[in-house]
């Protein structure tokens, strides 16, 4: 029998209107799907439900993947794929796949010959450095910086000395509610004169990308950030 297509499913990163973030043959595809993976069923449904308001969403079958999944537990997502149903993976916003636990999923899948089909949607990494200014050509992910005060900036200082060596623009984010302390980091730890752009609420109506050197930010008002989804670019290149 042939196996099914795992399909990477971008999720909006906020509230709002499809039509500007996702095409509309990629919102075709997703609501036809019926087996889906997510990280929690609850999020899932209410994007899917943005994607097709008329969809019975109640029918589908979804599985959980997330941070608590057990390696040992992959293979069984596979098995509609087996059977030869399409399954949409989803996760909690943006691509998954990227800083995500479906990449694990994804090369189990090549690995048992299981086609794998990346669909256009937003990345906030790559509208982030889009937007930043920073070097395109080199750049790194960091994910999550250590949260005890001094590690945080030692990391901050490494990261800022490997860009003004590599010519490379750093990313990295935050847990919403600390975006202001991981600013007050960046402000303490890295000279005045090296750029950090925060990228907040991208894709919404809410938008805001603020692009500028240490100084600046020390100096001028800062927007509001706390609770706000955001991603930081650090860069002391060229």
């Amino acid at each position: 029998m042939k196996t099914g297509t795992l399909y990477l499913v971008p999720a909006p990163l906020g509230e709002g209107r499809l039509d500007n973030i996702l095409p509309a043959d990629v919102r075709l595809l997703a609501n036809r799907i019926e087996h889906w993976i997510v990280e929690h069923p609850k999020t899932a449904r209410a994007f899917l439900k943005l994607y097709g308001p008329d969809r019975q969403i109640a029918s589908l079958q979804m599985r959980e993947l997330n941070e608590h999944t057990k390696d040992t537990e992959l293979a069984n997502l596979l098995a509609p794929l087996r059977a030869g149903h399409d399954v949409g993976l989803m996760s909690e916003a943006g691509c998954p796949g990227v800083a995500d636990p479906g990449a694990k999923l994804a090369r189990l899948a090549h690995a048992e010959g299981i086609r794998v089909a990346p669909l256009v949607g937003p990345s906030s990494i790559l509208l982030a450095l889009m937007a930043s200014g920073a070097s395109g050509q080199r750049f790194r992910f960091h994910g999550y910086l250590p949260v005890e005060t001094g590690p945080r900036q030692d990391k901050l200082r490494e990261l800022e000395r490997d860009s003004a060596k590599l010519d490379e623009a750093q990313l990295f984010i935050e847990t919403p509610y600390r975006n202001d302390a991981m600013l007050d980091a960046a402000l303490q730890a890295c000279k005045p004169g090296t750029w950090l752009t925060i990228a907040r609420d991208l894709t919404t109506d809410d938008e805001l990308v603020i692009s500028q050197p240490l100084a600046q930010w020390k100096s001028k008002p800062r927007p509001e950030l706390k609770k706000r989804p955001a991603m930081f670019v650090l860069y002391a290149g060229k």
